[in-house]
């Protein structure tokens, strides 16, 4: 039985949305997000590995996963010479990352809505006998 503080206003959803292969091997997903901006943020894997808290090649082996898996590059060299180098996005990857953004708001609104139209009815009723678990 619900104890008297609890309050099933407050029950939420979450979920999680990632892209894969046909194998099952992530492709694009939260973390590749993060990746990706934190690299345009700074300018530098090293700088986004730092961020993270993570290794270089650990985040180095994510952009190639996912480069290597959709056929295309999302990080370049800086071209301007500098001798320390530094990175920066390709349009594909910014095009990528927008795309992923909005799926991700598309599937977090639709899973709220269902969410509502599955439980709140049931969960703002007082439970019967029939609901309680014995």
């Amino acid at each position: 039985m619900p104890s008297k503080d609890s309050n099933p206003g407050r029950l939420g959803i979450k979920s999680k949305v990632w892209i894969v292969d046909e194998n099952g091997k992530v492709v694009f997903g939260a973390g590749r997000l993060r990746i990706l901006e934190l690299v345009a943020e700074h300018g530098s894997i090293h700088a986004a590995a730092k961020v993270l808290k993570m290794s270089y090649r650990a985040v180095w082996g994510k952009i190639k996963a996912t480069e290597d898996r959709l056929g295309q590059t999302l990080v370049r060299r800086k071209p301007d010479g500098a001798r320390r180098g530094g990175s920066e996005l390709t349009p594909f990857a910014t095009t990528i990352m927008d795309g992923f953004r909005q799926l991700q708001t598309v599937i977090e609104k639709e899973a709220d809505l269902l969410f509502l139209n599955a439980f709140t009815s049931d969960l703002d009723r007082e439970p019967t006998s029939r609901s309680v678990i014995q």
